[in-house]
């Protein structure tokens, strides 16, 4: 067999500073700086903010200095560039006195220690810049969860309560196993499906915690909510790139930052937001989460983003409390105990000040308390970054800055806060304000503070009206040769940003679990909240008995030549308004709060299905009211007393509740189809005209082209015929509408006029499914 042959690769070394050592391998570069996000971080005033940079070369390691004011030195010398390697002492800022640090072999591994030490730390930002917790390399399988038999107990409400494994291996190596957990086990980002080995250098990530195989210790990272954001190189284009909304954005956020974003119309803040949270990712750049790529790691990242779009995501209809715990439900494992989600509760209740208004309906507060129960149910999951698309919209003065004041004592209590808004009277409690420019180019970024007197302008009006109107000046140029630009973006960015070759690839979010459970709660809040509208309910009730009674009078006694026609049509009619008034509506006013809750795990298939559990019984309900209300007494004067299979009033009660379910389904669809909610009645009464046009009462449609074919994709052709063929309609109302075949009294026509109202429920909830998948988010389009 040949002889296998390798190129050499620069050595595993550990680079000792006074705060600690890291652990250095080759693959990537390790900076050195004064800024936190460094990988060796040097507190000291005579160190630059990025100092130096260790990089692996083909079999060595190579010390750049970055430019440094004070220099970086080897051997009492100045240098630039460097080979550098065990032994090599290293000093920055003095050669005599300055911080210094010692690079030193890899410690050979041991039989003992299960496993090689030589693994790479995470990026030392603040999730991951000391560990929590330092524990010994297991030798055994170590099970981790939320509850207090584990091996390792996290004391966090999105990890399950036997969560996952970490299974030791022969011959040292490790695999890390998720049990079936609600929100998922995440090793560099992805999700684990069953196991997945884990080699040196890999982050598995279990809720807000990190865990990493360092030398013989097993070290935790929590991650605590004091993150920063880095925004790299952004830019989003549509139209095949003739058009575009983000013009290579960057910028950064530091920890406990509130930042506001304002501009004109269309200067892209809307699509800003939208690349930051993840939905809809930029065509090119990178969004770093505390140093991870939050593209690639979106899978795990996403449920410490919190996220409250400028429409309420709430139930008007339900209580503050109700409507907060069923989110709880939806957000945490399906094993969490409930005095754990109500504890919860409780706390973001306490924590924004909604004590007093926790058994209110959501509709009966002020919109500056509506605001705070969307941005409760954010932080029910104790998000680490905190987004609000235009929180203050629509709020009176003191509201506007009531809001604001309470996103800044956010931010203060350990988060970052990232808030668009239009308003500029409250910018005075942000720390960073971002000025985008028509066309997605920051025209400022910096303290609120000094905005203005930068832009030459007394108030904001005028600064708005000069983006207007001055469109000719290079807003975004004019910046980036400020030092403001050099201050708050250039010298706080923590690293030099690398042009991205690489395609913007999403971490691809795992499928929901506990679908039946979510299915569960869905079906007891839609229930709870269609029970809470009084004005639904009286519909609801109302309408079979109305439709059913005019179908009454048209039957009369017995149905005859005269009145048979009309009792089926208006039975007809009723079944189809009844069934689609029900469902017109229902997924347009949803589409804010089924968008966020689609980001977070919520199962497509369930959120439907809740939909169709509950709105399908109460229209076959409905259904079954209307058809006896016009027909219980009534001499249906079918052949010989009986229907086709059944007695005829059953026949006709299925008919009619098949027709109503179907065209609730068509209702959904139109629901699902629609951009905005005023638009749904206009559409209800074309639906219902064009029900009776082509129901076959009024036209003949049987042997007549295109007609027919059309009619095929009508629920009440069928359930005309359905109803028909039960009465014979051809012998009570003799001629040739009656004559169509489809009205034929015989067992086999009478079940497929059945079956096609089956397969037309069918279509049409495939149909909703697609169309529910086009308003979600990108990344949630798999």
């Amino acid at each position: 067999m040949a002889e296998r042959s390798f190129a050499p690769t620069a050595p595993v070394l550990v680079l000792e500073t006074d705060s600690g050592s890291t652990v250095m391998t080759p693959g990537r570069d390790y900076h050195v700086g004064r800024d936190p996000l460094s990988d060796v971080v040097i507190d000291d005033a005579r160190v630059s903010w990025h100092h130096a940079v260790l990089r692996p070369e083909a079999d060595h390691w190579t010390l750049a200095d970055e430019n440094s004011t004070n220099g970086t030195y080897t051997d009492g010398h100045r240098v630039q560039e460097w080979d550098v390697g065990p032994g090599t002492v290293i000093r920055f800022g003095n050669p005599a006195d300055g911080p210094r640090a010692t690079l030193l072999d890899r410690p050979a591994p041991t039989r003992e220690q299960g496993r090689p030490s030589a693994v790479s730390l995470p990026a030392r930002t603040s999730t991951f810049r000391q560990p929590t917790n330092v524990r010994p390399l297991p030798t055994r399988t170590v099970r981790i969860g939320r509850a207090a038999d584990n091996d390792l107990v996290i004391d966090d409400l999105v990890v399950s309560r036997h969560h996952a494994e970490l299974r030791a291996l022969p011959e040292g190596d490790y695999e890390i196993a998720d049990l079936g957990s609600h929100n998922g086990t995440y090793l560099n980002g992805a999700p684990v499906t069953g196991t997945a080995p884990i080699a040196p250098g890999d982050i598995v990530g279990i809720g807000h915690s990190a865990f990493c195989l360092v030398g013989d210790e097993l070290q935790e990272y929590v991650d605590t909510g004091e993150i920063s954001l880095e925004v790299q190189d952004l830019a989003v284009t549509v139209d095949r790139g003739a058009k575009t909304l983000l013009d290579h954005v960057s910028f950064p956020v530091g920890e406990k930052c509130l930042l506001a974003v304002v501009g004109p119309s269309g200067a892209g803040k809307s699509t800003l937001l939208n690349a930051l949270t993840g939905q809809w990712p930029a065509d090119h750049g990178t969004v770093l989460y505390d140093g991870r790529d939050l593209y690639r790691d979106y899978a795990e990242l996403r449920q410490r983003i919190g996220l409250v779009p400028q429409d309420d995501i709430l139930h008007a209809q339900l209580t503050v409390r109700s409507a907060l715990s069923y989110a709880a439900e939806l957000r945490f494992p399906q094993d969490t105990a409930k005095a754990e989600r109500r504890a919860r509760v409780d706390e973001v209740i306490h924590e924004l000040g909604l004590q007093q208004r926790a058994r209110q309906p959501v509709h009966s507060l002020s919109g500056g308390q509506r605001k705070r129960v969307s941005v409760a149910l954010e932080l029910l999951t104790k998000p680490s970054l905190l987004f609000l698309d235009e929180p203050t919209s629509g709020l009176d003065p003191g509201m506007d800055r009531s809001v604001m004041h309470m996103l800044r004592g956010l931010a203060d209590d350990g988060r970052t806060v990232i808030v668009v808004t239009h308003s500029v009277l409250s910018l005075d409690v942000c720390d960073r304000l971002l000025v985008l420019a028509p066309g997605g180019r920051i025209a400022y970024y910096g303290p609120p503070e000094e905005a203005l007197p930068y832009f030459g302008f007394e108030h904001w009006p005028e600064a708005f009206e000069a983006f207007e109107h001055d469109q000719d000046r290079d807003w975004a140029g004019d910046y980036r040769t400020s030092l403001f630009q050099q201050q708050y973006i250039a010298d706080a960015t923590a690293q030099p940003r690398r042009p991205r070759t690489d395609p913007v690839v999403v971490g691809r979010p795992p499928r929901p679990r506990g679908r039946g459970a979510q299915l569960g709660t869905l079906i007891r809040r839609y229930a709870a909240a269609l029970g809470a509208d009084r004005t639904f309910l009286v519909i609801m009730i109302a309408l079979p008995f109305v439709m059913g009674a005019m179908a009454r009078a048209l039957a009369g006694g017995k149905l005859t030549q005269e009145t048979a026609m009309n009792a089926l049509l208006i039975l007809c009619v009723g079944g189809v308004l009844t069934g689609a008034a029900n469902a017109v509506r229902e997924l347009v006013k949803e589409r804010v709060i089924y968008q966020r809750e689609r980001a977070v795990g919520l199962s497509r298939s369930a959120y439907l299905m809740s939909k169709v559990v509950v709105l399908g019984t109460i229209t076959v309900l409905q259904a079954v009211v209307l058809t006896l209300v016009a027909l219980l007494g009534v001499d249906l004067n079918a052949p010989r007393g009986e229907g086709v299979l059944m007695p005829p009033l059953v026949e006709i009660s299925v008919a009619v509740a098949l027709l109503a379910f179907t065209a609730m389904m068509l209702g959904l669809v139109v629901s699902a189809l629609v951009r905005k909610e005023e638009v749904t009645m206009p559409l209800l009464v074309l639906l219902a005209i064009v029900q009776v046009v082509f129901c076959g009462a009024l036209l003949k449609l049987h042997g007549v082209p295109g007609l027919e074919q059309l009619s095929w994709l009508v629920p009440s052709r069928w359930a005309l015929g359905a109803m028909a063929g039960t009465v014979e309609l051809s012998r009570i109302v003799p001629g040739d509408l009656t004559g169509d075949p489809l009205f034929e009294h015989s067992a086999g026509v009478w079940l497929f006029n059945i079956a096609m109202l089956l397969v037309l429920s069918v279509v049409f909830g495939f149909l909703v499914s697609r169309l529910l998948r086009r308003r979600e988010p990108v990344v949630m389009r798999k």
